[in-house]
């Protein structure tokens, strides 16, 4: 049984930082496509990036990019999302994806598994 659990969230300033985490049980990062989502409230959910732990191909909302990064820690089985120069329109709650199936990696159907996410809230 796959199990994705993201860390790291809190609130923080606009123009602060904050480091999301993300450790999967039964299931390995290597070589596999991951990605990072994000919902407001009211809203759906939205792409924020995605990484193929493979090889160096990794894309970015345009919302984020420049902003945010993804990487790997395939030692430790984990992917991380790199926030800097938060904004208020990012407060949203965050999760990771695995288990990502082929077409448009933005698009939430492509994803098997999910973890329960983890809030960032930005304050002005």
């Amino acid at each position: 049984q796959v199990h994705l659990v993201e860390s790291g969230g809190g609130s923080v300033q606009a123009g602060g930082s904050l480091r999301l985490s993300c450790v999967a049980s039964g299931y390995t990062f290597s070589n596999k496509r991951v990605g990072w989502f994000r919902q407001a409230p009211g809203k759906e959910r939205e792409g924020v990036g995605t990484h193929y732990t493979g090889a160096v191909h990794t894309e970015y909302a345009d919302s984020v990019k420049g902003r945010f990064t993804i990487s790997q820690d395939n030692a430790k089985n984990m992917i991380y999302l790199q926030m800097n120069s938060l904004k208020p329109e990012d407060t949203a709650m965050y999760y990771c994806a695995a288990g990502y199936v082929g077409g448009v990696w933005n698009n939430t159907y492509r994803w098997s598994y999910w973890g329960a996410g983890t809030q960032v809230t930005v304050s002005s």
